[in-house]
């Protein structure tokens, strides 16, 4: 876009352009500039400062900089009462060069290139950005022992193809670390494809994992894609596979054994090449004893298992949950410099949580919408006491009730000495000392 009060300047550079093989859109008044970059999104913008014949200050130009800086298309400003001021104060407000009238050609088109060039590499590493991490990174926290442990275990057995079943309560994170595993992978340029078992229809189970042909049924009106092919290459996401019907479950477990699956429809036999990783907060062991969930299945789908801990078990990783939540919903409602007392964060750390990590999403997207202040404070957070009513403490001598606690501590860090001693507000020393004294075995 060639944006210019004066139609000779125009026309002079409309020519100069066209020569080059540009398509030039020509505009001559600021409120021309903004209506005609919204509709025709032009990848540049040559850009006069000054529209009034009687004004040099450059204003106009800076004024109609800042309109279009959303659109994110970058200008080049053109003024003929150039200073240096006058250029740094452009480049400072977002133009991506400043050119003086009369212009160089030979200079005035390297810009030109330069600046599309530039802007073709931003969005191709945007685009690679998002293929390659789906924002996974700024989502994962691991800071706590317990994650950091399944952090090490993950890069060990990513770059493999075996499948992985992933185990944990409702809200833990599951479908986040079956991301994290697909990103780490060498498949993580093709596709991550999640499926909802239990979401899905008995009748329409086979339609929705392998796909249908037209007229396959008496609804199928178009050929559909199934998850399967979808994922070709890349990694498939079976989440709540616990929850899976036993008649269906022999049609998923040839496909895990041989490979092969029809779609729906048609003779030909299609060969899958995904990996497989599967969650469920079910109990696949007891469903295989009460005859719900078939045996050979469940050793097709547990070569790894991963246990994801419930958020009450990952107490070091809670404020950075907690920050990376702040940042995302105060993105999303436009809210500024939003952050947490040390009140707010202790109460995190002592609420028991649960609804695991989605809880903990949802009291902080509330209070980002209810709060008015700049921090969080820790009634703002609405979270309801879990302290157990006075009324209803069992009078016992004191160290049998200080045995149980320190138990119970030990049981809900699953073992780590240093996470119970935080969640008992003692220091570890301390808690060493009473672990020999009420003779508590645990692992070094």
């Amino acid at each position: 876009m060639v944006a210019d009060d004066d139609d000779d300047i125009r026309l002079a550079l409309s020519l100069l352009l066209s020569s080059e093989s540009y398509k030039v859109i020509e505009a001559s008044t600021p409120k021309d500039v903004i209506i005609k970059a919204s509709q025709q999104k032009p990848d540049i913008i040559l850009l006069d400062m000054n529209f009034s014949r009687d004004t040099t200050c450059g204003q106009e130009g800076l004024d109609t900089l800042q309109q279009l800086k959303q659109s994110a298309i970058p200008v080049i400003l053109m003024t003929a009462w150039g200073t240096i001021d006058l250029a740094v104060k452009a480049l400072q407000e977002g133009a991506c060069d400043f050119i003086e009238k009369p212009w160089n050609n030979f200079k005035l088109l390297n810009s030109i290139k330069q600046q599309l060039c530039f802007s073709k590499i931003k969005q191709e590493n945007q685009c690679y950005h998002q293929l390659f991490t789906n924002d996974v990174s700024d989502n994962w926290v691991c800071q706590s022992s317990s994650m950091l442990a399944i952090e090490q275990l993950i890069k060990q057995i990513a770059p493999t193809d075996a499948n992985v079943l992933i185990l944990g309560e409702n809200g833990t994170g599951k479908s986040l670390l079956a991301e994290r595993i697909h990103q780490l992978s060498h498949r993580q340029r093709s596709p991550f494809i999640a499926v909802n078992m239990a979401a899905i229809p008995e009748s329409l189970f086979e339609s929705e994992l392998f796909g249908h042909q037209k007229g396959a049924f008496t609804d199928a009106r178009q050929n559909r894609v199934g998850r399967f092919q979808l994922a070709e290459k890349g990694t498939l996401f079976l989440d709540e596979v616990g929850t899976l019907p036993l008649p269906l479950q022999p049609k998923l477990l040839r496909v895990l054994e041989t490979g092969s699956y029809e779609v729906l429809g048609a003779s030909q036999t299609q060969t899958a090449d995904v990996r497989i990783i599967s969650a469920t907060n079910a109990d696949l062991s007891k469903l295989v004893s009460s005859g719900e969930f078939r045996q050979d299945l469940l050793y097709r789908l547990n070569t790894l298992v991963i246990n994801l801990p419930p958020l009450r078990e990952r107490l070091d990783d809670i404020e950075a949950l907690a920050i990376s939540l702040i940042q995302r919903f105060s993105l999303k409602y436009n809210k500024h410099c939003v952050s947490l007392t040390k009140g707010a964060i202790k109460k995190l750390r002592q609420h028991t949580w649960p609804g695991n990590i989605r809880e903990l999403s949802h009291v902080i997207e509330r209070a980002i919408l209810l709060t008015t202040e700049p921090k969080i404070d820790a009634d703002q957070l609405l979270l309801e006491s879990t302290e157990t009513p006075t009324n209803n403490v069992i009078l016992q001598p004191l160290e049998m009730a200080e045995k149980q606690l320190i138990v119970k501590a030990m049981e809900v860090s699953s073992g780590q000495v240093l996470e119970a001693a935080k969640l008992l507000e003692i220091s570890r020393n301390a808690l060493y000392r009473r672990l020999e004294k009420f003779c508590i075995q645990y692992e070094s």
